[in-house]
């Protein structure tokens, strides 16, 4: 699969240009964020999460490739796809993007998407648990295999991952983190607003895995699955969306004053949000659906071995 480039819409520049105009103005209001809008954003902890996930992804890359030139091509689209989800994760956390959705709800919804629908799928499709595990050691690679294997770990890996449950999961995290009662209190506290973006992120793993990281029985049972997930997650975040572009009053009045030290209308920067979500939100799922579409339709058929195989004859 070839790697996805992520292009910001030309409204969100036009608010990234004129964000910079308004800079003094913010900094004379004193808002909320109290820094720029624009700054590089450094939080410690996420700056050594994010780059020990690439030095122990390419660690375990150059192993395999070293070990065998066997599905060397697939191993390198599994690459391009971690390193645009990494790349992209870099954007929404440590870019300008992070400091901005600090004033601006649109682009927090920006920086919500770019999680769940960019750096989230990418991800899946570099199979980043199978190549961190090469970077260990020969002796380590075999113990946390065989913790894997445990019960108390395949159990509810494989609970979680159920369609159903993935699907449950992520939903629950769109619509109980975007009721106002609970935005505000992320927007009020650090703690809760780490909280809502590892949500955001893990649901979204999970969601993906289940569209992308499960192998199709011969029924393509898997495939179907992931179509039914994808259309039904489509329609319920496009009617989230389309609640945030349409409601004639602002959901969150922790918003307005940043909002307006920078220029904009409170109201139609809550409507640029609902419109993120709605818009590219709906063609990320669409897109999804014509590549699992995709996949279904060159699925290699069973042969009459592997069904004597299947059925033990």
């Amino acid at each position: 699969m070839a790697p996805v480039r992520v292009l910001i819409p030309g409204p969100i520049l036009g608010l990234l240009a004129c964000a910079d105009a308004h800079a003094h103005v913010a900094a004379e209001a004193g808002g909320a964020a109290g820094a720029s809008p624009l700054a590089w954003t450094f939080e410690p902890w996420i700056v050594i999460v994010l780059t020990a996930s690439i030095v122990l992804y390419l660690c375990g890359y150059m192993r395999l490739r070293k070990r065998s030139t066997h599905g060397r091509q697939e191993r390198t689209r599994w690459l391009c796809a971690f390193i645009a989800g990494w790349l992209t994760l870099v954007v929404a956390l440590v870019s300008p993007l992070h400091a901005l959705s600090e004033w601006l709800f649109s682009a927090h919804m920006l920086q919500h998407e770019l999680f769940m629908l960019v750096a989230a799928p990418l991800l899946v499709i570099g199979r980043p648990l199978a190549v961190w595990l090469w970077a260990c050691p020969a002796g380590a690679r075999l113990r946390i295999g065989g913790a894997t294997r445990a019960r108390w770990i395949a159990l509810p890996w494989r609970w979680l991952t159920l369609p159903v449950v993935a699907w449950l999961l992520h939903a629950a995290a769109l619509w109980v983190w975007h009721a106002p009662r609970f935005f505000e209190a992320a927007l009020a506290r650090p703690g809760i607003h780490t909280l809502q973006h590892a949500s955001f992120l893990a649901s979204a793993l999970l969601f993906w895995w289940t569209v992308f990281g499960r192998v199709s029985d011969a029924r393509g049972a898997s495939n179907a699955h992931a179509m039914l997930s994808l259309f039904t997650t489509m329609v319920h975040t496009g009617a989230l969306g389309a609640l945030l572009t349409l409601a004639p009053d602002v959901w969150y009045p922790s918003c307005i004053e940043t909002t307006r030290a920078l220029g904009f209308d409170p109201l139609q920067d809550q409507q640029l949000g609902g419109l993120v979500m709605w818009v590219p939100g709906g063609l990320a799922y669409l897109i999804g659906g014509l590549l699992v579409g995709a996949r279904w339709l060159m699925r290699r058929p069973p042969s009459r071995v592997d069904d004597r195989i299947v059925r033990g004859g």
